[in-house]
């Protein structure tokens, strides 16, 4: 393995290491597994991202495991403070940053701004937890007897294994990371191949802001590497966003040694438009919904219940908003809508439109490229009306640019409807009957529900589903607690 530095991500055709462990960065022998890192909205490879071997990540889990017998004993608040850098940096490094996620996944300038944001918030959020002494004190517990004496503490898990996806490259890695290293774990990062030149920045930071070598380590490259990683016998902790197929495969590896684990899966979240809903609102909730980060999101408004009150002038009123998005590169000025993530996201995405059309369902209207989308991994916006309760396009993740709507006549109907799904990670009410809405967030079976109301996403605020959409929560304090394991002691009182 060599250690050269390399060229930054920000180079023109770069190449990012298979991995850095412990401040030191490791490149690929001649003739090793490497991928082509594209410009989504062009389809041009603009670099190269070697994969790590399974010796690298053995190394850089012995990296993380020999880091926490110092770091586990630093302060909260010395952890506090390196979280409040990391951010400070982030904000500092947004130009940067930004322009190369519009490069590489293809996001419009107003999405790319908002995962820095959103991502510095975050290190933010922990570094005020670091500075709340509850999250970390011991803490008295009654217990029946007065010759006795309890306390509950909360320690942190070890080596956390902290692999994030394509579409949220840097928020999901703040989400992750960020929670990680306020409880005092290690880390060892394996980012997407897709959209690794993210991580890669943001492994630079982390470092710039003074966070001790071996840390936080990356190891890069496809499932293989994943699966080297979540079997690692010294890893205590998986924290996986991705798939539901691939889910399983971690929670398999999990099982082996009895790891702890957060899965942040999929989703087939519904929109739900009363009668009494301002319709035009509706629209708006419909469309960021639907086709935001075109479509590539576990929590995407797949399916949109309508009152059939509404319906005709709903539909009438989303049409006409669906035509008028503009669906163009990253440097386009109006762009609303970037491209799928790949060749290869945009034909399973194509092929599973087609396969539920042929079974029976029926295109509604759809949307239009931009003349600027000749080349790259575009796709108009898609929208199904009324298909059977048994379509892909109705019962299965997307995760594209595609959207179903259906009529329903009552409460009752509606909440079965959106419940009828084996996921269940988030959903939207629209409606003006306050009645109403406390009933919908009562029972229908989400890990969210937003009320007239964008989906908005807060670090204070836990992020996680039922079902098919995953185990545990990240976010808020929850995301905290998922990497501190809880511990009791008992004995006589002094």
């Amino acid at each position: 393995m060599a250690t050269n530095p390399g060229h930054r991500p920000e180079d023109h055709a770069f190449v990012l290491p298979a991995a850095t462990i412990a401040g030191t960065t490791f490149f690929a022998a001649t003739g090793e597994a490497r991928s082509a890192i594209c410009n989504a909205a062009t389809g041009e490879t603009i670099g190269w991202q070697e994969h790590a071997t399974a010796e690298l990540v053995d190394r850089a889990v012995h990296a993380a495991r020999n880091a926490l017998i110092a770091w586990r004993h630093t302060t909260p608040a010395a952890r506090g403070r390196l979280l409040r850098k990391i951010a400070e940096l982030l904000e500092a490094d947004r130009e940067r940053l930004s322009a190369m996620q519009m490069q590489v996944s293809g996001k419009p300038r107003f999405e790319a701004d908002l995962d820095v944001s959103d991502a510095a918030a975050t290190f933010n959020y922990y570094a005020s937890l670091c500075d709340d002494a509850s999250m970390f004190a011991a803490e008295s517990v009654a217990v029946p007897d007065d010759t006795l004496q309890a306390e509950r503490m909360h320690e942190p898990m070890g080596v956390a294994a902290l692999i994030v996806p394509w579409n949220f490259p840097m928020v999901t890695t703040a989400w992750k990371l960020a929670p990680a290293l306020a409880a005092g774990c290690t880390a060892v990062l394996k980012p997407s191949e897709l959209t690794s030149p993210t991580e890669h920045m943001l492994a630079e930071i982390v470092s710039e802001a003074g966070v001790p070598d071996g840390v936080v380590n990356v190891v890069n490259g496809g499932g293989d590497v994943g699966a080297w990683l979540t079997a690692h016998p010294l890893v205590d902790k998986i924290s996986f966003t991705g798939s539901t197929a691939s889910g399983r495969k971690v929670m398999q590896a999990a099982a082996q040694d009895m790891k702890r684990v957060t899965l942040e899966l999929g989703g087939k979240s519904a929109l739900i438009v009363r009668a009494d809903a301002d319709v035009a609102q509706a629209v708006t909730l419909a469309v960021g919904g639907a086709f935001a980060n075109a479509g590539q999101m576990c929590s995407a408004t797949a399916r949109i219940l309508v009152h059939d009150d509404v319906y005709r002038k709903f539909m009438a009123a989303f049409e006409t908003a669906v035509r008028a998005l503009v669906v163009a590169p990253p440097d386009h000025g109006g762009a609303a809508m970037g491209p799928l993530i790949s060749a290869a996201q945009h034909a399973r995405v194509t092929a599973l439109v087609a396969e539920g059309v042929e079974a029976g369902a029926q295109i509604a209207f759809t949307g239009k490229l931009d003349s600027a989308c000749a080349d790259g991994f575009f796709m108009a916006p898609v929208v199904v009306a009324e298909p059977a309760a048994n379509n892909t396009l109705w019962t299965d993740e997307v995760f594209g640019p595609v959207a179903c709507v259906k009529s329903f006549r009552s409460d009752d109907e509606a909440i079965a409807l959106a419940n009828d799904t084996r996921y269940g990670l988030v959903a939207t009410v629209a409606t003006n009957d306050e009645k109403a809405a406390r009933r919908y967030k009562a029972q229908l079976r989400a890990g969210l529900v937003w009320i007239n109301t964008p989906q908005l996403i807060f670090p204070q605020v836990c992020w996680g589903g039922f079902g098919l959409s995953g185990i545990g929560r990240e976010l808020g304090v929850a995301g905290l607690r998922s990497y501190q394991e809880l511990r009791h002691a008992v004995g006589l009182r002094a």
